[in-house]
């Protein structure tokens, strides 16, 4: 679903001017969808109700406060990935028993946050890393519960940035050593050998892929209940794509969900999955505003004032958003032209080549799709205070995170 459409020629979202909220929050800003985010996350939960499950929305996506407390009262878990991930969720009011860490770099001191929270699982990625937390656990007097992050040598048929499921990929331990790597870590007393999680990577619209690594990983789970491993949990990771541009049919949350309860009715195992994008990204646009019009030959440029710094995912990733105007223009009026910021690389474009309406100086856009990894992968550089952003709940809208001033970009340093 999208929040976004016109209403009189006058772009809305949830029914909210997105004019007025530029006119009030300025510009470039986040605008986000209470309502989208949590019937997105409803679909998932709709689609499992009968298997037991957690929903675990990967912070990473989008790790606001206001949408994670958002998140945390609808019943969500949450992935995280780092220690700064759990001082968000906890501050959020995110329970911990609901908390899964990913990530193959996880700190001795981030670990120890961790246990000392109370978090479900960690999600491990290497047999150092098993030993580290069995020590860590140790000196806490608990036991970790633990899943290995198994690979499953699948291609997930997405971007070479965020597949992670071949065996040329940093995540994750081969699924062919991975019973010789229980087996070992069993020795570990103060470690609970209880899941397996797999995760092949993000932006997938082929359910194929996915399918095929859930029908490993339920394999191993089997070979090593066989060989006495008390194996509770299955982590099936997230992954699943959004629609960037208006012909591209996404996925439906429900149909994904419902495949992969399928796969494990009967296996009494408890269900996890780590969504984000799916969650948040439809929910939210970059509102931005044109300072000028320029040409370069054959070329014709539309300077916006949000950049690279503010929505990184065109430059990294070569990533559409759809661009549209705050006010609709009329019929057959329209230009190509690149979309650009005011940071001094050649990168710094949110469009290129793009057929869009006719615009002038001073005309607001909304840069769409934008709730996931908008916000959280921007940053101060050519020291550009990083964007408002903005929640629409019940018809209302409230800043959720302030402008950064520029005194902000210095602070911490002398």
């Amino acid at each position: 679903m999208t929040p976004v459409g016109y209403v009189d020629r006058t772009l809305t979202c949830d029914g909210v001017a997105l004019a007025d909220v530029a006119a009030k929050a300025g510009t470039p800003c986040y605008v986000y969808s209470a309502a989208t985010i949590l019937a997105n996350y409803r679909a998932y939960e709709d689609a499992l109700q009968r298997t037991p499950h957690t929903i675990c929305y990967a912070v990473k996506a989008n790790g606001n406060l206001a949408i994670l407390r958002l998140l945390a009262k609808a019943g969500a878990g949450f992935d995280i990935v780092s220690g700064g991930e759990l001082h968000r969720v906890l501050k959020a009011g995110g329970d911990p028993a609901k908390v899964v860490f990913s990530g193959v770099g996880k700190t001795a001191e981030e670990i120890d946050a961790a246990l000392a929270a109370g978090i479900f699982a960690f999600n491990c990625e290497s047999e150092p890393e098993l030993a580290l937390l069995a020590a860590l656990a140790q000196r806490h007097g608990i036991r970790a519960r633990v899943a290995l992050r198994v690979n499953p040598d699948v291609d997930a048929a997405t971007h070479a940035y965020i597949s992670t499921g071949s065996l040329a990929h940093k995540f994750g331990i081969d699924i062919g050593e991975a019973e010789g790597v229980y087996e070992r870590a069993h020795e570990h007393g103060n470690l609970l050998l209880e899941g397996v999680s797999c995760h092949i990577g993000s932006q997938q619209f082929d359910f194929a892929p996915i399918m095929q690594a859930v029908d490993r990983v339920l394999e191993l789970i089997a070979r090593l209940r066989a060989k006495g491993f008390s194996i509770r949990h299955v982590d099936l990771g997230g992954g699943l794509g959004i629609a960037y541009k208006p012909d591209e049919p996404a996925p439906p949350i429900g149909q994904f969900a419902a495949a992969l309860r399928e796969k494990v009715t009967g296996k009494d195992l408890h269900l996890l999955l780590e969504p984000g994008r799916s969650i948040v990204g439809d929910a939210g646009v970059l509102v931005t505003r044109v300072l000028y019009r320029k040409k370069g030959g054959d070329k014709e440029f539309v300077v916006i004032d949000a950049a690279m710094n503010d929505l990184i995912r065109p430059a990294l990733y070569d990533a559409h958003h759809e661009i549209l105007p705050l006010r609709a223009s009329p019929a057959g009026c329209g230009l190509r032209a690149d979309v650009v910021g005011p940071v001094c690389e050649s990168a710094d474009f949110l469009a290129q080549n793009r057929q869009m309406a006719e615009v002038f100086p001073g005309d607001l856009l909304a840069v769409c799709t934008a709730g996931a990894y908008g916000f959280v992968q921007a940053s101060n550089y050519n020291a550009r205070p990083r964007p408002a952003e903005v929640l629409i709940e019940n018809g209302s809208w409230r800043v959720i995170r302030s402008r950064e001033t520029l005194d902000d970009l210095i602070r911490g340093e002398e």
